[in-house]
């Protein structure tokens, strides 16, 4: 049965698009941004493309593309619509599927809704956390409010300068499996991205 890989993280700007490509790569999946908001020139999407190459990937288009880069409720208003979840309808695909949310768990699309309400049950999730002062917090309310939705199969993907004690705490309190440690790489293209989809493979088809 294919899969759904939710992609997310403990903040903005943390590694979810690189993580979301490297994920794409391992698994051969689709990939698919439901909610865009701003940069719509170079969107994550086209990200995406650049850092795959020449991989051959099925893009599903975005539910929402709105125009301002604001948390996704404020984008839409600017616009003058109304995200509703029952609008983004999940595409079908006969392969593993990777969404890519925006933001972290709790950016809000509406007055009561949030990316949270996008994952079900049966999704794997995998939270990118990156340090800085905090992210030990975030990332553990991060897993708690997971877990707090029934949602089990969570994995946490390190990203960036690595801090030993940060990790190593992560680990032990989460209780989740860590897929490993995306470094502070030079720059990425498609082929440290395939490079990183064969060391994370074997945790991924775990999660």
């Amino acid at each position: 049965m294919p899969k759904t890989f939710f992609i997310t993280g403990i903040s903005t700007e943390v590694g979810k698009t690189v993580a979301a490509a490297i994920v794409t790569r391992s698994m051969e999946a689709d990939y698919w941004k439901p909610v865009q908001a701003g940069d719509l020139e170079n969107s994550d999407t086209h990200k995406i493309k650049r850092l795959l190459g020449s991989h051959e990937v099925h893009f599903h288009e975005n539910a929402y593309a709105l125009k301002t880069p604001m948390s996704p409720h404020a984008a839409a208003e600017i616009d003058g619509i109304e995200i509703a979840i029952r609008n983004i309808r999940f595409p079908e695909t006969s392969k593993d599927l990777v969404v890519e949310g925006a933001g972290g768990l709790l950016v809000p699309l509406n007055d009561t809704e949030t990316i949270l309400d996008l994952i079900s049950p049966e999704h794997k999730v995998v939270l990118v956390s990156r340090h800085y002062l905090g992210s030990i917090n975030h990332t553990l309310l991060s897993v708690e409010v997971l877990k707090s939705r029934g949602i089990k199969n969570i994995g946490i993907l390190f990203s960036g300068e690595a801090h030993p004690s940060t990790e190593d705490v992560v680990t032990k309190m989460a209780g989740v499996s860590i897929i490993g440690r995306i470094e502070e790489e030079p720059y990425f293209d498609e082929r440290v991205v395939e490079e990183y989809a064969e060391k994370f493979k074997e945790n991924l088809c775990k999660l």
